[in-house]
């Protein structure tokens, strides 16, 4: 099933191999000039939705000289996605298999993708299982080794989460707690996180994902080694990849980018200034890497 929108994009459903239907928004579908490339699939992170990358999403689907069809993924118990009964199956395994139910669906072969934080780690398990889907990868501040400090520093958000009343407070309040981190962003990019964040309820605003979710985050025990995924990251190796890192991550620290740079030397890297996790893609000075880096290709 599918809806189409003012922006030119498509609101579609699927199923995915339990029943679960599950949310995509396609852009630039319709546009015969978008189908000289393989289309861009985005991951989001793990509470976030598909419309942390809307606005990436119009820029590249509308481009006059290079338009590409972006498609972008709310997984189960996220957006506008079913949540699940089965809590359990809020993993990264259960949602890797998601994603390419998703691709099978929309009868993708090949695919660039971009995986923020949660969505890259999904990636690492996708080149296990289905190498042959990746035509590139761009990982946003995220690798096969997480820190443990920015692990706690999500624990700690989602067990001390703001309650905004209206998104003049969201807003706000997003910005009183992430500013430090995040001196790049404008006014509207505040706002426009605020939007990606939550959604309106009888009683104001809520976050946009099963309580479930973040309850499973919070009970983990991050005082004890958190498994690495180098082996699924070196899967990897003959993919063209885009390594991004906010200038100030907790999460991905120097020290793993070279490493990665490493075992991956053909790998391209952008720091994206003035930013911690996770960087916003569509600020100039990243989306303009993005679009080198795609073009490239």
């Amino acid at each position: 099933m599918f809806s189409n929108n003012t922006d030119g994009s498509e609101e579609k459903t699927y199923l995915s191999a339990d029943g679960l239907t599950l949310y995509a928004r396609d852009y630039g579908a319709g546009n015969p000039a978008a189908s000289a490339s393989p289309p861009v699939i985005c991951l989001p992170g793990l509470t976030r939705s598909s419309r942390d990358f809307h606005q990436l999403a119009l820029i590249f689907s509308k481009d006059l000289e290079h338009p590409r069809r972006v498609i972008t993924l709310d997984y189960r118990g996220r957006g506008r996605s079913e949540w699940d009964d089965n809590k359990q199956n809020y993993n990264l395994a259960v949602e890797a298999n998601d994603v390419l139910t998703a691709c099978a669906a929309f009868g993708i072969q090949r695919a660039a993708f971009i995986g923020t934080s949660r969505g890259g780690l999904i990636l690492h398990l996708v080149a296990e299982m289905k190498l042959e889907l990746l035509a590139s990868v761009v990982l946003n501040d995220v690798g096969p080794v997480l820190e443990p400090e920015g692990l706690r520093h999500i624990q700690n958000y989602l067990a001390n989460p703001p309650k905004p009343r209206d998104w003049d407070e969201a807003t706000r309040l997003l910005r009183e707690l992430h500013e430090a981190e995040f001196p790049a962003l404008s006014a509207d990019d505040w706002r426009g996180m605020a939007h990606a964040i939550y959604r309106e309820t009888g009683d104001g605003l809520a976050a946009d994902f099963d309580p479930a979710i973040a309850e499973a985050m919070i009970a983990a025990d991050f005082s004890k080694p958190v498994p690495d995924l180098w082996k699924q990251f070196d899967a990897m190796a003959e993919i063209p990849l885009l390594i991004i890192r906010g200038e100030n991550s907790k999460l991905l620290s120097k020290a793993t980018v070279e490493e990665m740079l490493r075992r991956h030397p053909a790998a391209r890297q952008l720091i994206a200034r003035h930013q911690g996790h996770v960087p916003l893609l569509h600020r100039d000075d990243v989306e303009a890497e993005i679009r080198r880096f795609l073009q490239d290709l």
